[in-house]
């Protein structure tokens, strides 16, 4: 492979080490030149390291464009990849003269990039925001650095994620480190815990706030020390803030011989930017095992796990801040704590290996997508109970994209999605709003599957309307050319009769396939009179999702107040006809698990708009201590959380479908025939009907469910049974991908 990066060649910070480390690290086992735009520090540093360096200077575009597609094309290129304004905006005109993919990493938000600058950001900041948007692929060096990019109208299937990745291997360093730190004029001792930062000292970075959280905890902690490494046009107002605040501030300046010498110094890691992607600042303080407290921006949570290993505060929150300096001042053991586990985290994810193995992942994946055949049919769309909120439909849609790109990884998808913008944001997809009848249409015309995504969709309960969309959906899917499945779905209940005459004679007209979850729903269809499409009993997709790791379910419970290792009884509930009058004996169960199994009750919200006010309610009269979750996060964290359950009582049935998914002992609590349906189908006795449920039908199936836990076996093996099953909606679907490209 022979990869060509553009770059101004005035680049310094983050950028320059990111382009710097990956392209050293990529031509160990591709070609990839560099191309500088103006000659000096960057392209002889890059000389230094072994890169295959080029100077293209000039101010005659037009000229430096000419030279670059000859050299392009001379040279064999396969991918040209951008980095910075002047390197978007060079790429974007190349793209037009050469059938070659550019890609830009984006490594700052651009419209922050020329802060301070006016005329510079009316000029060149706007050519930058027209090029980034004619370039075919875009690498945000964070997932929060991509969120904001797709939230401003970028398209969500044409980005990736990279992290700026080091060697964890720390130079040795041989030194004092209280006289290092009083060479660089600090007022030091041993009993002296150091603070620092390394950062341009400029508005972004916001050293305002850091010397106002460190002034706010230096009264408390007197013994508590502030270095800054780094210079910038803030320099002398930072300098009279510090004197203002009566606070010692040892500004160092840059530091000449290296960061890890100053990294070894320090007992606290501090970043106080108002916007970041992913800084190098943090990982090279991992790497020395320090303590970290920094603002909760860009990709710094995808690194700081809250309260597990590190701190994060709001942007300009000078008072958080000072909080988290002085817990940390105070305790010498939780810095060591921190800092390990900040460095195993680091390490595992972050290390310059993991960058350049996923920077060629990219490449193939773009030069896959770009040489795809252009087909007049491509892709799928899928339709659901989506942008709602709800974990369980959600879980269903993650579950069934994780299984198309099983077939096909470079497929592309449309959602229908009631809040378009969340589901662009969470799953990488495009997605259109689920009214907008001026646009689906379209995208059904040019797709091959449309699928029918999950969940219980054809029934008439909560909404006839709802069913009415659906129906008419699958209609217009087939009319328009698509291959039509009902993926791994549930069927009714159907209550009106002519409700169900539409229903059978719609899939019955419209429908090629229908996967099923379990038995009832397949019943359901036969005494409705479904006969003629392929119908086949499956399971829910939301069954293959994993969970999170460990220090993502850590920080999911930390942040709710819970302790991520204790013993608890889960409780997911639903606000649903006759709830108020069972209320209590959710409270009184949970209650007697307490005091007889030692287990603390945990409230969860499987949809966090209307689950949270169930969960105050049955916990109204509790005497007992207790937790609330009212947001989970993704079906990820969930299920972690779910994991770390003894028991889990749940109305809700993903909650249980999660839940069994990891062998936890269950009782659930039916306001739906598909609740039942379930459990019937993985061989669980322990439910009831929320209109005959009393506490004493709870106590003697939580004590029942506490017993089911000494041998989780029995539990697991159906699970994995039924996994095996659900793999039925996958081969289905890949089926009819290949009819719809046969009958083209």
């Amino acid at each position: 492979m022979k990869v060509i990066h553009l770059i101004s060649g005035g680049d310094s910070g983050g950028a320059k080490t990111h382009v710097l480390s990956l392209l050293k690290n990529l031509n160990r086992s591709i070609t990839a030149q560099l191309i500088c735009f103006r000659d000096g520090p960057f392209a002889e540093e890059a000389r230094g390291l072994g890169i295959p360096t080029q100077i293209m200077g000039g101010n005659n575009v037009r000229h430096v464009c000419r030279q670059l597609s000859a050299h392009i094309q001379a040279e064999g290129f396969e991918v040209i990849h951008c980095h910075g304004s002047r390197a978007n905006m060079i790429g974007a005109l190349l793209r037009r003269r050469l059938q070659v993919p550019v890609v830009t990493t984006v490594h700052s938000d651009y419209k922050l990039d020329y802060l301070g600058r006016p005329l510079s950001r009316l000029t060149f900041g706007n050519i930058n925001s027209w090029a980034l948007r004619k370039l075919d692929y875009r690498i945000g060096v964070s997932d929060a650095m991509v969120d904001l990019l797709i939230s401003r109208g970028f398209p969500a299937d044409r980005f990736y994620t990279i992290y700026n990745g080091i060697d964890f291997t720390p130079t040795p360093v041989d030194e004092d480190r209280l006289e290092y730190l009083r060479s660089l004029g600090a007022d030091v001792d041993e009993h002296s815990v150091v603070a620092g930062i390394a950062a341009r000292l400029n508005p972004v970075k916001d050293m305002s706030t850091l010397i106002r959280g460190y002034a706010a905890a230096y009264r408390q902690c007197p013994n508590l020390r502030l270095v800054i490494a780094g210079d910038g046009e803030e320099r002398q107002l930072l300098g009279k803030l510090a004197e203002e605040l009566q606070v010692p501030v040892c500004f160092a300046g840059w530091i000449s011989g290296g960061m890890d010498r100053f990294y070894h110094a320090l007992d606290i890691n501090c970043l106080t930017s108002l916007s970041e992607t992913f800084p190098y600042a943090l990982t090279e303080g991992a790497r020395w095992k320090l303590a970290t407290v920094a603002t909760s921006v860009g990709g710094i949570p995808y690194l700081i796990d809250q309260d597990v290993n590190g701190f994060l505060f709001t942007p300009g929150d000078h008072e958080a801040l000072g909080r988290s300096l002085i817990t940390l001042t105070r305790d010498e053991q939780l810095r060591r704590d921190m800092g390990r586990r900040l460095y195993e985290k680091a390490s595992t994810h972050f290390s310059i290996q993991n960058t350049v193995d996923t920077q060629m992942h990219i490449y193939e994946e773009v030069l896959r997508r770009y040489h795809r055949p252009k087909q007049k049919r491509d892709g799928a769309v899928i339709c659901g109970a989506y942008g709602r909120g709800n974990a369980g439909d959600d879980a269903i849609l993650e579950a069934i994209l994780r299984e198309m790109r099983q077939i096909d990884p470079d497929m592309p998808i449309t959602v229908l999605s009631k809040n378009p913008r969340d589901t662009r944001l969470a799953y990488r997809v495009q997605a259109v709003h689920r009214s907008n009848l001026f646009v689906w249409p379209r995208i059904m015309g040019r797709s091959r599957l449309y699928i029918n995504g999950g969940g219980s969709l054809i029934q008439d309960v909560t909404s006839r309307r709802s069913l009415w969309y659906y129906l008419n959906n699958i209609a217009t899917a087939k009319r328009r050319g698509c291959q039509v499945q009902m993926y791994g779905c549930g069927i009714g209940p159907i209550l009106r009769e002519n409700h169900k005459k539409l229903a059978a004679d719609m899939l019955n007209r419209y429908v090629d396939v229908i996967t099923l979850r379990e038995p009832d729903s397949l019943q359901e269809l036969r005494s409705i009179g479904v006969t003629k499409p392929k119908i086949l009993l499956t399971a829910d997709p939301a069954l293959t999702l994993p969970k999170a790791d460990d220090d993502v379910v850590d920080s999911t419970m930390l942040k709710a107040g819970i302790p991520p290792h204790g013993r608890y009884i889960c409780f997911a509930l639903r606000h649903w006809k006759g709830f108020d009058a069972r209320a209590a004996c959710f409270g009184e169960a949970a209650e007697y698990a307490y005091s007889t199994y030692g287990l603390t009750p945990v409230f969860v919200s499987v949809e966090k708009h209307s689950d949270p006010s169930a969960a105050v309610l049955a916990a109204r009269d509790l005497k007992v201590p207790h937790y609330f979750l009212p947001d989970g996060g993704g079906a990820g964290s969930i299920i972690g959380v779910l994991s770390r359950m003894q028991v889990v009582v749940s109305m809700r049935l993903h909650a249980l479908i999660f839940t069994a998914g990891q062998g936890i002992p269950l009782v659930g609590v039916v306001y739906d025939p598909k609740v039942s349906a379930f459990l019937r189908y993985i061989g669980q006795e322990l439910f009831v009907d929320l209109e005959r449920l009393s506490t004493d039908d709870l106590k003697a199936m939580i004590d029942r469910a506490v017993k089911l836990g000494e041998n989780p076996e029995v539990q697991r093996q159906a699970v994995e049974t039924l996994r095996e099953i659900e793999s039925g909606n996958v081969r289905e679907a890949r089926e009819l991908l290949r009819q719809s490209e046969e009958n083209e």
